[in-house]
């Protein structure tokens, strides 16, 4: 290419481009390379309608729209978080909310200890004898946090 021939960027070349980044989306799952995909179509359809754009005004055009693309979903996402059809995956204290516990070890000025499954936990609450039930109201951290129940009648 000599130094008078102009740098030809047709419209399909974004497209493709946007198809690529569309199957690493699939591959990398993790919703960013989707953004930059979308810019890079956008781009595609807006040379498309003006075919005589430069290839410096496409090139800024992607760039510009990639980060607002990017920018803009993280906002949008942060506003209308996805909902989890399981909210305490990944947060297993919090999946034992509700659960009632007897204590494996007392709980003395606040933290005691109580096995769920084959972990033992560290609960904290108000002082409780070994052996007694508890039932857990919160997390605090990697801790539980415990209320006595009342005895059975």
């Amino acid at each position: 290419m000599s130094g008078s021939e102009a740098m030809e960027i047709e419209f399909w070349y974004w497209l493709v481009a946007a198809s690529v980044l569309g199957i690493f989306e699939a591959f990398a799952p993790g919703s960013f390379f989707i953004w930059i995909a979308i810019a890079s179509a956008a781009v595609g359809l807006i040379h498309l309608a003006l075919p005589d754009l430069s290839w410096q005004i496409q090139f800024l055009l992607f760039g510009v729209l990639s980060i607002a693309a990017a920018v803009g979903s993280r906002y949008f996402l942060r506003r209308h978080p996805a909902a989890s059809q399981d909210p305490t995956l990944n947060r297993r204290g919090a999946s034992y909310i509700g659960r009632l516990v007897v204590l494996d070890q007392p709980i003395v000025n606040g933290r005691g200890q109580a096995f769920i499954g084959d972990t033992l936990w560290t609960v904290i609450g108000k002082d409780q004898p070994f052996g007694s039930t508890v039932r857990v109201v919160g997390t605090d951290g990697i801790n539980l946090q415990v209320e006595p129940t009342p005895p059975p009648t």
